[in-house]
């Protein structure tokens, strides 16, 4: 396997969503300057992190100015979907549940964004919505607002517990509703049938879909390896695929040839 030039992402004309894929691979910094969401468990034993060559978001376990200026972090959030608050199963998961409210869950997740925000007010931490209902998501969005942060003023809002929901009638219609109050959302875990529905009410969004797709598929021609679950020519492929299949306002121009 030949490795040509990295992929190259240029600002889409008029700007429009910044669609990050989601990557448990470290190394992917180095080859590639499309967005990547970055899961962070992957790195805190990492014995090398790499100069990232383009823009980056990183989910709540933490992040690293060292390998280059971060988009944004997001802090602990507390999910809203029933899973998580009455357990149970989704494929070979099973959850405990909390036992919480939702009431509880958003609480708690106000409360450690203002807690980071105090203890650390310049790094670039995002505060994230929390419900399951549209009432509750603006309940949330409420709670924000007694403890003094406005939400439209924020750089990026985002947008929890609507991975399960968004390509659902239920998730456009979250989506739709915080996006009226003028707030920059990131949709976390958006699929293609979500951004079709309502990628253009999103500031971003990220998705690791490719390697679920690549696990119950063959490997590419000429790859070894059982599947390209972990691949990164196929995380391109499949990226490209995505965005050329949405309506014109927000795909980005790509240059550049994908590894083969």
């Amino acid at each position: 396997m030949t490795q040509r030039a990295p992929i190259r992402e240029l600002p889409a004309p008029g700007g429009g969503m910044r669609f990050y894929l989601t990557t448990h691979k470290r190394h992917w910094i180095k080859l590639t300057n499309v967005p990547l969401f970055l899961k962070s468990e992957h790195f805190t034993s990492a014995a090398k992190l790499y100069p990232a060559l383009g823009p980056y978001a990183v989910d709540s376990g933490g992040f690293w100015e060292c390998v280059g200026p971060y988009d944004w972090a997001a802090g602990q959030d507390w999910m809203c979907e029933d899973l998580i608050i009455h357990g149970g199963q989704a494929g070979p998961l099973t959850f405990a549940g909390t036992g919480l409210s939702v009431a509880e869950h958003q609480r708690r997740t106000v409360e450690n964004f203002l807690e980071l925000r105090s203890l650390a007010p310049d790094l670039r931490i995002i505060p994230t919505l929390q419900g399951s209902t549209v009432p509750e998501y603006e309940q949330c969005r409420e709670l924000y607002g007694r403890a003094g942060v406005n939400l439209a003023a924020e750089p990026t809002v985002g947008l929890g517990s609507v991975c399960r929901l968004q390509s659902t009638t239920q998730g456009a219609a979250i989506v739709t509703a915080m996006a009226a109050h003028g707030l920059r959302l990131h949709g976390f875990g958006f699929k293609t049938l979500g951004l079709n529905r309502v990628g253009n009410l999103l500031a971003s969004a990220d998705s690791a879909a490719w390697s679920m797709h690549a696990r119950h598929r063959p490997p590419m021609p000429g790859h070894t390896h059982k599947n390209c679950a972990n691949c990164f020519p196929y995380a391109m492929n499949w990226r490209t695929r995505v965005l050329n299949g949405l309506p014109t306002w927000h795909q980005p121009t790509i240059e550049g040839s994908e590894a083969a």
